[in-house]
């Protein structure tokens, strides 16, 4: 059985891309807001531009630029379902002497701006997936010295894009991944990154426990049953209103083909629970106010 299904790709946010910024009032110089026009039946393309105080940020919703602005993973923001489903697309200016560290905080100022944004934070224990350490040996390998430029004033482009066909994100300075063919492959990603990869096609958040600090390649290999299911998966939880028959293979359970994979390097997706840090949105614009 096949499934044809649109698949939307929210890029990873908070600390993952921007590191740690101090919280203060900081604002974009000047910013703009469209709604993002639809990207056909088929194919969906999100991400975040920066080129030197110019940030384009496409086809976001609600909840991905919040979790953007707070610095949390998108499966840590709730809210009304609108706020996962309409997109937009910003173009902005940084102020000078700014940096791609303060995004999230000049974010905020301009969500509160346009669209009269209001949240509040909460803790709750939440099922989750620990990425821990299994049984050795480790079979990680370890990623080749990378000649990309890390400097935040430089050219960051983060971008994503996804249909029935897979999915394909570049992270940025050499960090990849793609999930097509019946496997996983990314390259040069750390185990914070492959966490909320990993999330992106589960059912729960996915929390890393590991205490790994390197930067690997590796590959996951899936069955062809198992890859439909993790596409269903990456759809619903972007926000897609997926027709019945396709949302029926997740009564299949858990992709079991994903967690013998990540077992296989050495690594465990233990199911438990563990305290999570919400952003819940209380309130918002779904029509910001004009330009």
């Amino acid at each position: 059985m096949k499934t044809r299904s649109p698949l939307v790709l929210g890029v990873l946010t908070s600390a993952v891309l921007f590191g740690q910024a101090a919280s203060s009032k900081l604002e974009f110089e000047v910013a703009s807001v469209r709604p993002a026009q639809p990207n056909g039946p088929e194919r969906v393309a999100v991400g975040v531009h920066l080129d030197g105080s110019q940030v384009r940020i496409a086809s976001f919703s609600m909840r991905d630029f919040v979790a953007l602005a707070y610095r949390v993973k998108l499966n840590q923001v709730t809210g009304p379902e609108w706020t996962a489903s309409d997109r937009y697309n910003v173009n902005a200016t940084l102020p000078a002497g700014s940096t791609s560290s303060q995004i999230p905080e000049m974010v905020q100022s301009f969500l509160a701006e346009r669209f009269q944004l209001k949240v509040h934070r909460e803790k709750k224990d939440m099922p989750v997936y620990a990425l821990v350490l299994g049984k050795p040996p480790l079979k990680l390998q370890e990623a080749a010295p990378s000649a990309d430029d890390p400097d935040p004033k430089g050219v960051v482009n983060v971008s994503g894009g996804g249909s029935a066909a897979g999915v394909s994100v570049d992270l940025g300075h050499g960090a990849s991944y793609t999930f097509a063919n019946n496997k996983f492959e990314a390259r040069r990603v750390r185990m914070d990154t492959l966490a909320t990869i990993l999330e992106r096609f589960m059912d729960r958040p996915v929390v890393n426990l590991t205490d790994l600090k390197g930067t690997y390649d590796l590959t996951l290999p899936v069955t062809e049953e198992d890859y439909r299911i993790l596409l269903v998966r990456a759809a619903v939880n972007s926000g897609v209103n997926l027709p019945p028959q396709a949302l029926r293979l997740l009564d299949a359970g858990s992709p079991v083909s994903l967690f013998d994979a990540v077992q296989q390097l050495g690594l465990k997706l233990d199911a438990r629970k563990a305290p999570l840090d919400l952003v819940v949105i209380d309130d918002a614009l779904k029509t910001p106010t004009e330009n």
